[in-house]
């Protein structure tokens, strides 16, 4: 038979008002009276019922991740980096990988509010998504330009554009090609785009940019490097939107018999811990993604306790000198 909360209170003496408020912890309840429901319940072996707590209190303890893929070492450290912290604070993730398909992170956002998750951390680019605009859910924005309400944190993608366009220059780079993200797409990285052109007319160099969808897959991606070098056979340096990509670049380019760093240099962007481990050669812009993570996570809590609560993050980015810049 099913232990009830009626026989809690039984056994401990007390009424099934005061069991409900020592498993939920409202009002003054003596040391003596805590301890006597608590051992009722272990000599019972009684388990509260958790969704029951959770409308009492008007909370579940969930929070939802959105992200392209966690099969990515930026976007798979910045969901277990914010996993821990979570987990610290009591909280469990529910997380969707969209792939930039906003008809799937539609999905994802009508099935995690079915959840009703306390909150959202988003990192996906799609637009377009108008669900956004009507969940009342508190949200924090990665490298992701939502809605104006919406504080975002990203690293200092301006400057992260500058030290690399800069440092392919200042080893003898003349011909420099940026590859990025559809300019619809509204993110903050795009800003890397904007700080590529501006270096490269300061110092007198023309500007050559292609654009190199996310979540083409690694097929389309190689056919779309492969004419990049037919169509610049004279490139001596390129500025890579992420490292996956640069280490595509990298591939490639050794096919077609490219020395690297002697004559193409190349320079990626994100620097996640396993990118470095794997791919110690690649020059490359770290963000610093565990400060980014725990940003959104403690803006995040602040704004479940309050909804009007923006504190936009803007973190300085690095270089990781490898050997292909």
């Amino acid at each position: 038979m099913k232990v009830k909360m009626e026989d809690v209170a039984k056994l401990a003496g007390v009424s099934k008002t005061t069991v409900s408020r020592v498993l939920n912890k409202r009002g003054y309840l003596s040391t003596e009276t805590v301890k006597k429901v608590h051992a009722a319940m272990d000599e019972l072996n009684y388990r509260p019922n958790v969704v029951a707590q959770q409308l009492f209190k008007q909370e579940t303890k969930l929070v939802g991740l959105i992200f392209p893929t966690v099969n990515n070492p930026f976007y798979g450290q910045l969901v277990a980096t914010m996993e821990k912290q979570l987990f610290k604070h009591g909280f469990k993730v529910l997380i969707g990988n969209s792939m930039n398909d906003s008809n799937k992170e539609r999905l994802y956002l009508q099935e995690l509010m079915a959840h009703q998750v306390d909150g959202l951390i988003i990192g996906s680019h799609n637009r377009g998504v108008e669900e956004y605009k009507h969940t009342n859910l508190p949200i924090v924005a990665i490298d992701s330009i939502m809605n104006k309400d919406i504080p975002v944190v990203s690293s200092d993608n301006y400057m992260g554009g500058t030290l690399a366009t800069e440092l392919l220059i200042d080893h003898g780079c003349q011909v420099i090609i940026h590859t990025n993200d559809p300019e619809a797409i509204k993110s903050p990285a795009q800003r890397r785009r904007q700080a590529y052109e501006d270096t490269m007319t300061k110092h007198g160099l023309k500007p050559i940019v292609y654009t190199l969808d996310f979540d083409l897959n690694k097929i389309e991606k190689q056919k779309r490097i492969r004419e990049i070098f037919q169509d610049h056979p004279d490139v001596d340096g390129m500025f890579i939107s992420n490292d996956m990509d640069a280490a595509i670049v990298m591939d490639i380019a050794t096919q077609l018999g490219r020395q690297i760093p002697n004559d193409l240099k190349i320079v990626g962007y994100d620097g996640a811990d396993m990118t470095k481990m794997l791919l110690p050669n690649l020059t490359t812009i770290v963000q610093p993604i565990d400060d980014m993570a725990n940003s959104a996570v403690e803006t995040l809590l602040r704004r479940i306790t309050d909804s009007h609560y923006r504190n936009d993050q803007t973190f300085p980015v690095t270089v990781w000198q490898g050997k292909t810049g």
